[in-house]
């Protein structure tokens, strides 16, 4: 029998992604390295009890990018994004300082997709950063009549 290892969240971002760069081969001095992206997404549960109050329960999810999907996630997920994920569990263990064993569950993101942004501050608006800006401007005829 063949388990099935799947997980899809769609949750809200609690701080911008923290981002750690690894060699990839700590023999070679080429510059390739492997990218890891981490962050908690929270998703958010509401219920009513016996008494029909409304309850509101949230879960934190560790999750975890790898590789490109790190070097997409430290580009353009901010604290306050909502995102699709999909992935897989796994847990890992280390020691502690005191020699404790130490358990995570980690949710290791095979693809994400931001659903809604957190409007940026004055201060962050740039559009020579905005990716569409430099296809779309005043000239661009809008989309729509389109013919399908």
């Amino acid at each position: 029998m063949v388990g099935v290892n799947k997980v899809i969240l769609i949750g809200n971002l609690g701080k911008n992604p923290d981002v750690v760069t690894f060699p990839q081969d700590p023999r070679r001095e080429d510059g390739n390295v492997v990218k890891k992206a981490s962050f908690p997404l929270a998703t958010t549960e509401f219920h009513k009890n016996r008494d029909g109050e409304k309850i509101e329960q949230t879960e934190w999810h560790n999750v975890v990018c790898w590789r490109s999907l790190a070097e997409i996630a430290e580009k353009i997920l901010r604290k306050g994004s909502q995102l699709y994920v999909e992935g897989k569990l796994q847990t890992r263990s280390w020691e502690d300082k005191e020699g404790n064993r130490r358990y995570i569950t980690e949710v290791v993101a095979d693809n994400f997709t931001v659903l809604a942004n957190r409007a940026p501050k004055a201060e962050e608006q740039n559009p020579q950063g905005d990716p569409l800006s430099s296809i779309l401007n005043e000239d661009t005829e809008p989309l729509t009549d389109l013919p399908f």
